[in-house]
């Protein structure tokens, strides 16, 4: 099993300019679920999340989001 506890940094292209985040794989992974899930590309929604974020990083962000999603599933499903 790999170490997820460890960022690895990945690329996205946001609105036509590339950056990248440092994401663990769990997160990685759970992000590219949802936005296939969603029928949405990885860019097209780390973009979406980008507009909303406020003051905290992006990874710090995709984190989040993928945290909101999984708690919510969890409460439907009681």
């Amino acid at each position: 099993m790999s170490d997820q506890r460890r960022p690895v940094k990945r690329s996205l292209t946001l609105r036509g300019h590339r950056t990248s985040v440092s994401l663990e794989d769990i997160f990685w992974d759970q992000f590219r679920a949802i936005a296939d899930a969603d029928g949405k590309t990885i860019n097209g929604l780390a973009a979406e999340i980008d507009e909303g974020r406020g003051d905290i990083g992006l990874a710090s962000a995709l984190r989040v989001y993928v945290l909101q999603r999984a708690l919510a599933r969890s409460q439907s499903l009681e």
